[in-house]
């Protein structure tokens, strides 16, 4: 059975192996699966990762999302050393973070537990939605509010990746968040996680 590092190893150098052309299909059929579901309706506060060069490539789904009169956030990193962000209004004007993604200009926060969906990066995925990160905590850390609610509310957390990086088994631990949907470049795969089940998920 994998390790978080060992499989983070695996995934990370297979996803730095998929050529250019074939990322680009990729993050455009993603686009496509996402363009026949209700998550994007006029007006909703969408949280996305601006994608870096190996990651599953959200171009296509934040031209979308505009399009269709979403309210954009995307996340900035307010620090390093406590592995803290905060998602703030998405535009072009911005700069790349030293880790290799775009952030933009502005003091338009929004905090997370009122975004109506957020689609959040991953280095590998499983179907009862655990999600590996790169290992650093951004997200566990912002989505922390998920672990400690009595009832499901939003937001909605949907993982993105390639296909390939959905496996058997991550390995989780008591701080790991759950995705309540996954959307690769071969569809979507509908998880409805909750609390109960994470908790069933981290007594294993």
């Amino acid at each position: 059975m994998h390790t978080k590092s060992s499989l983070r190893i695996e995934l990370l150098a297979a996803r730095r192996a998929v050529p250019r052309a074939a990322r680009a299909r990729a993050a455009l059929a993603v686009a496509r699966f996402i363009s026949h579901t209700h998550w994007l309706a006029r007006g909703k506060r969408i949280g996305v990762y601006a994608s870096m060069p190996q990651e599953l490539g959200t171009a296509p789904l934040i031209a979308l999302a505009i399009k269709r009169g979403c309210k954009i956030y995307v996340p900035r990193i307010t620090s390093l050393r406590a592995r803290t962000m905060r998602f703030v209004r998405y535009s072009e004007a911005g700069r790349t973070h030293a880790l290799g993604m775009h952030e933009p200009h502005g003091m338009d926060f929004v905090d997370a537990r009122f975004l109506d969906t957020i689609f959040v990066p991953a280095v590998a995925l499983d179907r009862r939605g655990a999600r590996l990160g790169h290992g650093i905590g951004f997200y566990d850390r912002t989505l922390s509010f998920r672990s400690v609610r009595q009832h499901w509310r939003g937001p909605r957390l949907v993982g993105l990746a390639y296909s390939f990086q959905v496996v058997s088994q991550v390995p989780v631990t008591a701080t790991d968040i759950l995705m309540d949907t996954i959307v690769t470049d071969r569809g979507i795969d509908e998880l409805l996680a909750h609390e109960d089940r994470a908790v069933d998920l981290r007594s294993r």
